[in-house]
């Protein structure tokens, strides 16, 4: 399954301190943390994802890749191994423009 990782370091102000979410390994080279999310929610109210990264996020869930054997209206979470209703994951999508699918 796919491992979805986001970098948090803001790119357009070098002199900002890191983000508390953002890992550093050796060499001072930033790597991304990796985030865990169990459910559709807490990717939209999580604070320090933008719209784009809580749509990245929420669009890898979406795909066919997650899709749970013999239940194509089910997607199962890499990070976590939870298992949400596709038309959560939707619902959420939607969210982020501003209206409700359903």
């Amino acid at each position: 399954m796919d491992h979805v990782t986001i970098d948090l370091q803001p790119t357009h102000d070098p002199s900002a301190p890191p983000s508390p979410l953002h890992a550093h390994r050796g060499g001072g080279t930033p790597e991304a943390e990796a985030l865990s999310f169990s459910d559709p929610q807490e990717v939209l109210t999580h604070p320090a994802l933008g719209t784009g990264d809580k749509r990245a996020i929420l669009a890898s869930w979406a795909s066919d890749a997650c899709a749970v054997e013999n239940l194509p209206n089910w997607r199962r979470l890499p990070e976590t191994g939870a298992i949400v209703p596709l038309d959560d994951i939707l619902d959420a999508l939607q969210a982020l423009d501003g209206g409700a699918l359903h």
